[in-house]
């Protein structure tokens, strides 16, 4: 018998409503999912949006289509709910980039400097810092804080966006996202000559030379606030590609396009329908976050939703 993928995703589909009106779940996805987990999910966004609507959600299980920082952040705000990620083995490279005891390395050699983490990263370093941000408040934060300098880690590019938007001298910690930085300035420069009609809109985890070449940097909420509200009708896109789903379901007259074919996540794409059924049906991956990280993180995520 010929496999009808169609009718399995119906199935499968259909299995996920089911299940997520039994275990009273909520089914939050960020912007890179795949196409099909944004369809079905109950709320998209970025990491802040995301955060943001962990702490209202009033379902007593939250399933994360993330990567395991994210379902993190879910369950310091959420010590009270089920937080599942689908697939365990969902991580992020950048996260990793940045360990306790090398923050603890950094913070010695700049004694009582404020440490501001991104917020892809693990709630130990979390809970190793002062405050948390995101891409789209990563400026807010850090010109919030008193001091005159800031430790600001993991992410570099992030951090030299940063500060080329504040008077604070900042400590940059050399890590990066895998997935922007395979993004070069002659990818964009190709994109540009393909579509010149086309405004650039760029992540501020891009590269600096790649940014310099952007009408417009933003979180990936802000390119999609930009993309509707804009009267260009074409765009090159620096960022994941799992973005496309929302910006051409929001704006389906304009054009969208990504300047690489390599500008996909791996992590963000291992979970797909079958791996979220068998999370609702078996209630796993179980993800949580143990005092005393626990209240420590809660803080400097408390502390970031405080600022916005």
């Amino acid at each position: 018998m010929k496999f009808n993928e169609t009718a399995y995703k119906e199935k499968l589909v259909a299995e996920i409503r089911e299940l997520k009106k039994e275990q009273d779940a909520v089914i939050l996805a960020h912007n890179y999912q795949r196409d099909e987990i944004q369809e079905i999910a109950d709320y998209i966004g970025d990491s802040l949006e995301l955060s943001r609507r962990a702490v209202t959600v009033k379902n007593k299980t939250i399933v994360f289509c993330g990567v395991h920082f994210m379902a993190e952040c879910a369950a310091i705000l959420n010590p009270d709910k089920t937080v599942l990620l689908p697939v365990k083995e969902a991580g992020c490279p950048l996260a990793d980039m940045i360990t306790v005891d090398k923050l603890k390395e950094l913070k010695k050699k700049h004694p009582g400097v404020p440490v501001v983490c991104y917020v892809n990263t693990s709630a130990h370093i979390k809970a190793e810092s002062d405050i948390t941000a995101t891409s789209s408040n990563a400026i807010k934060v850090v010109n919030s804080l008193k001091s005159d300098k800031v430790i600001f880690v993991p992410d570099r590019n992030l951090a030299v966006y940063v500060a080329s938007h504040s008077d604070k001298e900042i400590i940059l910690w050399d890590g990066y996202c895998i997935s922007h930085k395979i993004l070069t300035e002659e990818d964009v420069k190709r994109a540009k000559h393909r579509h010149p009609q086309a405004e650039f809109l760029a992540h501020p985890e891009c590269r600096i030379e790649v940014l310099q070449l952007a009408n417009h940097i933003a979180s990936t909420s802000g390119i999609l606030k930009y993309a509707r509200e804009s009267k260009c009708n074409e765009f090159i896109i620096g960022t994941e590609v799992g973005v496309l789903y929302k910006l051409r379901q929001d704006s389906p007259n304009k054009k969208f396009y990504s300047p690489s074919q390599h500008l996909l996540c791996a992590n963000m794409k291992l979970t797909t329908l079958g791996w979220l059924a068998r999370s609702l049906k078996n209630m796993q991956y179980k993800v949580t976050v143990k005092e005393p990280v626990l209240s420590k993180a809660k803080k400097t995520l408390e502390r970031m939703l405080e600022v916005v």
